[in-house]
């Protein structure tokens, strides 16, 4: 048997909303411990419907070789901005090392 998301998206979203409706009960008897539970559990069944939630208009990858493609350009290119970011870091970090003196453009004034 495999997993289905599309049959436990449902299950896990009525658990949020009924967790959230238990919330409110526990909040009502002025039981605040038994209410975060509750709030708590509402939350994570939501973060689990949401992840669970059906993708629609072509976000899934591209099966195969494609989408190794297209990660692995992904990669180079956030590694190429990692080396800018590297390099200006580098300059700023050699500015500020000099101190004021060495910054001025014309020592006379």
């Amino acid at each position: 048997m495999t997993f289905k998301p599309a049959i436990w998206y449902p299950i896990a979203a009525v658990l949020s909303v009924i967790n959230l409706v238990g919330a409110g009960f526990a909040v009502g008897q002025a039981e605040p411990g038994h209410a975060a539970i509750h709030v708590a559990l509402a939350g994570a069944f939501g973060l689990w419907a949401q992840r669970l939630r059906p993708r629609r208009g072509g976000s899934e990858l591209r099966p195969g070789l494609e989408a190794l493609e297209a990660l692995e350009a992904e990669v180079s290119k956030l590694r190429q901005e990692l080396s800018e970011a590297q390099e200006r870091l580098d300059f700023a970090e050699r500015l500020l090392a000099q101190g004021p003196e060495a910054r001025r453009v014309d020592p006379q004034r």
